[in-house]
Parts: structure tokens; sequence; C-alpha cells
């Protein structure tokens, strides 16, 4: 099994002249709006991102930055099949807490059961608010989406951004981190046995002493990027020139020793030119646009799984 995991930057369908269109991969807040905003470029960016995927060829997708289902379904009938790939008919995307629709989804090649966790407070997990958290705020800043297939059980994620005030959204993460945590210790008896990972967007700075995420590595998970070469390890490039890693897969302590030499490898075909790295571009790829997205896709091959 190959399992990818991929920030989309905002895919969302709109109803535009008559006519069902996707946002491109570009970060907005209105209609037409954000930086770098070039609306005719969106089809060409869109077509990226399903050329990524396409190339991944996963057959377990964690995707992050997706509207609702009618986005992703409406991506997945007219833009995916038309690159020839094989399909993904289980298809999974749950309402979040993001105000602007950025939701986490999941697509499949094979059936899965799909268990979303947006609601949960953080009293219902027995954790106390996190510093600054407004009372009765649910700990998920979008969900925490658990998907059982066969002996494997994924939980897709997108921690809050550290920004716009730093310390509180680490100690957001955090909060996120602990909840994910007690969710896999209720479903698994001895969780360090099961097959489970964590896949998503963490936006859990790598260069962080004491890392948000942390309840979920040491002694109980894995950080499987930590197994990617030191220089390969980013999938995120900012305007002003910063790279990071916020992708991230965290394994169980059972995966991880099952497949020793699973390594993470970054997609960054479909990223901005301007990211720069020594791997190629797919020819579309603009400077800044078009593009697939500002992240990189991150997959990993399970053999026999």
């Amino acid at each position: 099994m190959r399992v990818l995991t991929f920030n989309m930057q905002n895919l969302r369908l709109r109803r535009r002249g008559g006519r069902n269109r996707l946002d491109g991969a570009r970060d907005l807040d209105e209609e037409g709006g954000g930086e770098g905003a070039e609306p005719a470029l969106d089809y060409a960016d869109r077509r990226l991102t399903a050329d990524v995927l396409a190339l991944a060829d996963a057959d377990l997708c964690a995707l992050q930055e997706v509207f609702d289902r009618a986005a992703l379904d409406y991506f997945h009938d007219h833009l995916l099949r038309a690159t020839g790939v094989a399909p993904w008919p289980w298809r999974a995307c749950l309402p979040g807490n993001d105000g602007a629709g950025r939701d986490v989804a999941v697509m499949a090649r094979r059936p899965f059961a799909a268990t979303g966790h947006a609601r949960l407070l953080p009293g219902d997990l027995g954790l106390a608010d996190a510093p600054g958290m407004r009372p009765g705020r649910p700990v998920f800043c979008r969900d925490c989406l658990m998907v059982d297939l066969g002996v494997l059980t994924l939980f897709t994620v997108h921690f809050k951004a550290p920004w716009p005030d730093r310390a509180e959204a680490w100690a957001r993460r955090r909060a996120e981190a602990l909840a994910v945590r007690h969710l896999i210790a209720r479903r698994f008896t001895d969780p360090a046995r099961a097959l489970w990972l964590v896949a998503g967007d963490l936006n859990d700075p790598l260069a962080d002493t004491d890392r948000a995420v942390a309840p979920l590595i040491g002694s109980f998970g894995v950080d499987l990027t930590e197994r990617m070469p030191e220089g390969e390890r980013w999938t995120w490039w900012h305007a002003e020139g910063a790279r990071g890693c916020p992708d991230a897969m965290l394994a169980s302590p059972a995966l991880a020793a099952r497949w020793p030499q699973a390594v993470p490898r970054a997609i960054r075909v479909g990223m901005g030119r301007e990211a720069g790295g020594v791997q190629p571009r797919l020819p579309e790829v603009g400077n800044h646009r078009p593009h697939a997205s500002d992240h990189a896709a991150l997959v990993l091959d399970l053999p026999g799984l």
C-alpha cells in the first residue's frame, strides 16, 4: 500500500457564470482575492494538483484544505479521472471547524469506515482547555478524521498554524496532539502493537526545541520524516524564502518496526519553481503560479499491506 498526505491549498468549488469552477491553489478569504491572486490560473493550478496525485498514485490519500465533499468529488471526477490514473471510489470529507472551509479529507481505492471528531471538546477526553482557548471551543481546529482500512488505522489531521500568536498557536497544537493521542489510546488496547499512522499538516516547526506534537512521538510514536535525509526534509516554501516540513507521518512503534526501510518521499514537482531544490518541476509549473500547491505531497510505501 502507498499512503500519501497532501495539503492542497484551498480546494474550493464555486458556481461562476452558471458553471462549476474550482479555485486555484492560493490563499484567499473571498472569491478572486488573496496573495498572488490570478483567477485565470485557477484551472491550471488544479490540473497540476491532479497531475501530482496521479504521479504519486497512492492507494490511500490523506488530504488537507478541501472545502467540502462536493469540491472533492468534482475535482476527482473532472480532473483526476482525466489523468488516466485509477480512480479513488471511496472518499470522505466531513464538516470541520475551520470557518474558511479548510477541512480534511480522505480518498482510497479500498472501502473504509470514517469517523470525524470535529465536535470533541477537551473535556470529552479529560483534557483542560489550552491557554487562551475559549471555553466550549472544540479541541481540533479542523478535525481528526479516523479511517479504518483493514488492519491500518489512519488519523488525518491539520493542526493550528503557528500564527498570528505563536505561543497561543503552540498551545492549541499541543492540545490537538494530546487529543489525537487520547483517541489512539481509546481505539486500541495496546497502541504500541497496533498499526496506526497519523498523517497530515501538523504545522509543527522542526526547529522548535519543545515540539508541540511531542505527545505523539518519543515513546508513543515514530516520526517517519526523521528517516528522510536532512536536506530532503522539507515540504513547504513561503514567499519570504522560508522552508519547512509541516507535513508529517507519525507511525505506531509496530508499524515503524514492521517497515524499517519505509522512508517518506516528498514529491515537489508541482511546487512553484521559486521554491528551489534539485527536483525538476512539471513543464506547466511557473515561478510562483501556476502550481499544484505551496506544499509538496508526501508518500510512504508499506509493501504487503
